[in-house]
């Protein structure tokens, strides 16, 4: 029996499948909102996310201190392989249970890292490359908290940029955003 987070992934996995997809050529060194990565570069990031949690899932190891160019070929088609190896890998029942090898943290906060990648990125690229993008609710649901509750070791490690205090009437969504320092209003120069 798989555990509760695996279908939060594979749902946020799903979401974000349709923007990868739409990215057209063109539009790779377009910029994102994140600062340090135009589009080409989030790309390689979330497929590399992607790739190297499939090995913390079983709690393997993955290194982080380079990211391989995956835009080789039919890219879109192999992200979303990629994506059903990841949430598989998720899926079995211990894969939540005690403290990934590769990253030293509980399994369940490595489980919502790459869900909030999942979620934040498909914003970040379709805000970057002018598409829609709607997370899944109940994956928003988990990753919320789990970022609130990340959020200050992130910022320690350069991952999250300062939080921008959101309005009242902001949504879920947008507080999520906000709180790992995106504009929710951010559009292309």
């Amino acid at each position: 029996m798989a555990n509760a987070l695996s279908p939060l992934i594979d749902s946020a996995a799903r979401a974000t499948d349709p923007v990868i997809r739409g990215v057209k050529d063109e539009q790779l060194t377009w910029p994102t909102p994140c600062a340090d990565y135009d589009v080409r570069a989030l790309l390689n990031h979330l497929f590399h996310v992607v790739v190297s949690f499939q090995a913390l899932a079983t709690r393997g190891e993955a290194d982080f201190s380079t990211t391989p160019d995956y835009l080789e070929g039919d890219w879109r088609t192999r992200f979303s392989d990629e994506t059903v190896k990841l949430a598989e890998a998720w899926s079995a029942p211990d894969a939540l249970e005690g403290v990934s090898q590769g990253m030293g943290l509980p399994q369940r906060t490595v489980a919502h890292m790459v869900m909030g990648d999942l979620v934040v990125h498909g914003w970040d690229l379709a805000r970057a490359t002018g598409q829609d993008y709607r997370p899944d609710p109940a994956a928003l649901g988990e990753v919320g908290p789990g970022f609130e509750e990340m959020a200050p070791m992130a910022r320690k490690a350069g991952v999250f940029g300062e939080e921008i205090p959101p309005p009242p009437d902001a949504t879920p969504f947008e507080r999520l955003l906000m709180l790992t320092g995106r504009d929710p209003g951010w559009t292309p120069s």
